[in-house]
């Protein structure tokens, strides 16, 4: 590793075994056979889901436009490739219930429509990369699925000074974004600085644990053809949250109930980097991902290259199916994934991973009381108290959850994971916000 490469971090957090990294970190990204048929997902956006423009029967070419956004913090579809639209039907959803999917029939041909021609991205001006960013669908790709426009639309009082490329990719087993920049590292400086660009900075830096050495190096060597810096992060989970990040590299702290924006600062995923670096310099709109198939159960574990729409199902066939009866399905990573009840569910803009967990890495328990050991509290990055927020919880004391700060919960699960009481500290959370929301709601 370079010596001059500066290393961060921050206060609290923790150390899940990294063992699960290990099981796909070394294998290349592999592109995923065409299919008979895709089911994309409408809403896979925060904020309003764009509005279908097709129709059953009709014939769609490779990144048409399929449906289109419904208002600012919206981002619009496009077709995985060329068909017939089978129709809208509804198929398991990530959430656990239903959702909307456009159905296509590929024509085996996976012809592209006409693209967007490129932009010379060094001479464009701001509002014209933000609009192909917009038009090409593309939103945060780590989990979030925020659209990026929207991050580099703040308002006009906020003064941005800092672009930051999480690159950390600390949740447990997944590796994705390490294949990304270890093998596409030009693609993902050249979308590092288009975002600089739109966002209107100079400094723009990716930072990357350092544990993906290969990866820092990797970019390191042509980051300077794109004024781009690198920064090296210590092995520590929620290393790639927005707040924590912002914190280890610029040494700002984000306000309760403030934005990144607040302080100067817009944080980017190191695949939505690649994202954009395609959108911009080629037009390809944001129509498949890097995703980690992975786990004990699964026969090859491995990075994919999956279009929108690609079932869950389909995606283990390519790892060469499963060597046992998996115990959990997990779209994500385990510490702030979602276990999932069908294997019909389709990959989204923001699935980066697929994770199968065997019985002995699953913990079915009844939790204890709360032995007052104080774990949560060094481990909360937030510098939260989890254990107060959950006995509110318990007895129904929802709005008193405010004078500690509940809403400031990144939900990153690290006081469960050190609760030696094994109290569900993220899910009472988790409920206390949400009760919240229903009753400012109802006001």
């Amino acid at each position: 590793m370079n010596k001059d490469l500066k290393i961060v971090s921050f206060k609290g957090g923790v150390h899940p075994p990294k063992d699960g990294k290990i099981l796909s970190k070394k294998n290349a990204i592999q592109t995923a056979p065409l299919l008979e048929r895709y089911q994309v997902i409408v809403s896979q956006n925060i904020g309003a889901p764009p509005a279908p423009v097709v129709k059953a029967g009709d014939e769609v070419k490779k990144g048409q436009l399929i449906a289109e956004a419904a208002g600012f913090v919206s981002v619009p579809l496009h077709a995985p490739t060329s068909g017939k639209i089978e129709g809208l039907i509804d198929i398991p959803g990530p959430m656990g219930v239903p959702a909307q999917a456009i159905a296509i029939l590929a024509d085996g041909k996976d012809e592209w429509a006409e693209l967007a021609p490129p932009i010379d991205w060094r001479g464009a001006d701001a509002e014209t990369l933000k609009k192909r960013i917009l038009e090409c669908g593309i939103v945060g790709m780590g989990g979030a699925a925020f659209p990026s426009h929207v991050k580099l639309s703040p308002p006009p009082d906020k003064k941005i000074d800092y672009m930051i490329i999480n690159g950390a990719e600390c949740e447990p087993y997944l590796t994705a974004d390490h294949r990304v920049m270890l093998e596409e590292p030009e693609k993902v400086l050249a979308g590092a600085a288009i975002l600089g660009r739109a966002a209107g900075v100079k400094n723009v830096v990716i930072a990357v644990e350092i544990n993906k050495v290969d990866a820092i190096n990797a970019m390191m060597e042509k980051a300077a053809e794109f004024g781009v810096g690198i920064v090296g992060m210590k092995v520590q989970y929620p290393q790639g949250a927005e707040k924590q990040l912002i914190y280890a590299v610029t040494r700002r702290k984000v306000p309760t109930g403030a934005l990144p924006a607040d302080v100067g600062c817009i944080v980017q995923n190191a695949g939505t980097a690649a994202a954009v670096a395609d959108a911009v310099r080629s037009g390809i709109p944001l129509i498949e991902r890097v995703t980690t198939i992975t786990g004990e159960p699964v026969v090859t574990p491995g990075n994919w290259r999956l279009r929108l729409g690609t079932p869950i199902s389909a995606a283990l066939t390519f790892c060469g199916g499963v060597k046992y009866e998996p115990s959990k399905l997990i779209l994500g990573g385990p510490m702030m994934g979602f276990a999932q009840r069908s294997i019909e569910v389709t990959v989204m803009k923001n699935t980066s991973g697929i994770l199968l967990l065997k019985k002995s890495e699953i913990t079915q328990y009844e939790s204890n009381p709360c032995i007052r050991c104080g774990r949560c509290i060094k481990a909360c990055p937030m510098n939260l108290q989890p254990t107060v927020l959950s006995q509110l919880t318990e007895a129904g004391k929802f709005e008193e959850t405010l004078k500690y700060n509940v809403m400031d919960c990144i939900e990153c699960g690290a006081c469960a994971f050190t609760c030696p009481a094994q109290i569900p500290l993220v899910q009472h959370i988790r409920r206390a916000k949400a009760e919240i929301r229903n009753r400012s709601k109802k006001r």
